[in-house]
């Protein structure tokens, strides 16, 4: 469950075109509308490995056999599946730790399913399958390093903090439970059972501080984006108001049960779009 991409997480939907980033990255000059599909689509597929039912040594074989093809890119011996990202990568500086940071993080649901990981985990794995994603796209868009890298953290785990909220009951359909272990236990939850997490009635005192932390994480990112032209900062700042909507219609449905699915209807997203993208 990657940041918009299945990111990355299993809601995202079959292809870029009825995405959220679809959106946000279409506005951008060509070059870095390449660039930015070419990570989404290095993303998707890393994911679905990770996502897939197949055999778990099978799926680590794919992910390792990634890292190789991605050394071999930065050696000047793309395989075949990454010749076109050779551009990008010179074009924007692209740094390999990014890439091999994201199959690291899609990774760390094959061994296992993740089930109620301390927090020191949860934040390594936002940052892996978020936070990189991240840190790829702002050198894509052109901000200074510091700020670009401060914009990646804290984009991204507010992003990946949303989805986690967002998609507890579908998470635990498939066996997996992103909730903090530290937050389930002060809740009073001894159980770290992903459907017996999403139906205990204290639920919702488990999500109120990661609600808490995605909006600082969100009000940080503004910040930073704050500081730099707005040319520079469409594509993320798109991405920011989406996700900072489905949060606080996510507070606002409530984490007690039944609780029903909550998208970002079409209207909604072409009013971001409008707003942040033209005016």
């Amino acid at each position: 469950m990657m940041v918009e991409t299945a990111a990355t997480n299993p809601n995202y939907g079959t292809t870029a075109s009825g995405s959220s980033f679809y959106a946000a990255m279409r506005i951008l000059p060509r070059a870095q509308r390449e660039a930015m599909f070419q990570i989404y689509s290095f993303c998707r597929q890393v994911d679905d490995i990770a996502d897939s039912d197949g055999p778990r040594e099978a799926r680590l074989a794919e992910l390792q056999q990634w890292r190789q093809d991605i050394d071999a890119l930065y050696r000047g011996r793309p395989p075949a599946r990454l010749e076109d990202y050779a551009v990008s990568v010179r074009t924007f500086d692209l740094q390999r730790e990014d890439f091999l940071a994201i199959v690291d993080g899609m990774e760390m649901d094959v061994p296992q399913d993740i089930r109620a990981p301390d927090l020191a985990t949860l934040d390594l794995y936002c940052d892996r399958v978020a936070s990189a994603v991240g840190r790829l796209s702002v050198k894509v868009f052109g901000l200074p390093q510091s700020d670009g890298i401060l914009l990646a953290h804290h984009l991204g785990r507010a992003l990946q903090l949303t989805n986690i909220l967002r998609d507890i009951d579908e998470d635990a359909a498939i066996g997996r439970l992103y909730l903090p272990r530290e937050g389930l236990l002060q809740a009073g939850i001894g159980s770290i059972d992903p459907l017996q997490v999403a139906a205990d009635p204290a639920l919702p005192k488990v999500c109120a501080p990661l609600v808490e932390q995605a909006r600082e994480h969100f009000q940080r990112a503004d910040e930073v984006m704050g500081r730099h032209p707005r040319r520079l900062v469409r594509a993320p700042r798109i991405m920011s108001k989406y996700y900072r909507t489905i949060l606080e219609l996510l507070v606002e449905r409530g984490f007690a049960n039944p609780r029903r699915p909550v998208r970002l209807n079409k209207m909604a997203k072409i009013a971001i779009l409008l707003r942040h993208a033209f005016f």
